[in-house]
């Protein structure tokens, strides 16, 4: 079992996070909602801290394993506190993809693996505000990475056509990523 943190604010979070092995059991993890904190992770993954971006790789990587998203929205939460951030899209960007075996494996920009399958799709849907397609695969909970560009031109290059439409496979399951878009 963890030792709770001795000391709280982001402070706590950062002990709590290295005091784990892996990933902290942030969803056994139950403290009073503590309020929210002036970090927000913007839709280009950056991560901003009173308006200024957290520049050390490390300490966001540290936070982003005591990330959890609950119904009232992603917090950093420790054994003794959980305290509310702001999320512009997805926590997490997808920024390279490579095939293992019949495995897509993603990685984030905040160090996660995970490969895609049942428990860890990957889903296509269209952004309302450009039509453009706006792919996410799941890392681990109910969080998410956007796929960027260029990994999702990745998918798009190996995909087979199957009627009409756009697939990858892994983990024994087809992907769908989108309708081919024919000329009159």
């Amino acid at each position: 079992m963890t030792d709770a943190p001795s000391t709280t604010g982001l402070a706590g979070v950062a002990q709590a996070a290295r005091a784990e092995r892996g990933l902290p059991p942030v969803h056994l993890w139950n403290p009073a909602h503590c309020g929210d904190i002036d970090i927000v992770i913007r839709a280009d993954g950056v991560w901003m801290h009173e308006g200024s971006p957290i520049g050390r790789a490390e300490l966001v990587r540290l936070f982003s394993t005591v990330l959890r998203k609950d119904p009232d929205g992603y917090h950093l939460v420790t054994p003794v506190e959980k305290l509310r951030i702001t999320v512009q899209d997805l926590p997490f960007r997808a920024v390279a993809v490579e095939r293992e075996g019949d495995a897509l494996i993603f990685f984030t920009d905040v160090g996660d693996r995970t490969t895609a399958g049942p428990a860890f799709p990957i889903v296509v849907e269209t952004d309302p505000a450009t039509g453009e397609p706006a792919p996410r695969v799941r890392v681990r909970a109910d969080l998410w990475a956007r796929i960027v560009r260029p990994v999702f031109y990745e998918l798009v290059e190996t995909a087979r056509l199957r009627d009409g439409r756009l697939t990858v496979a892994s983990g024994g399951v087809d992907f769908d990523l989108g309708a081919v878009e024919t000329s009159a």
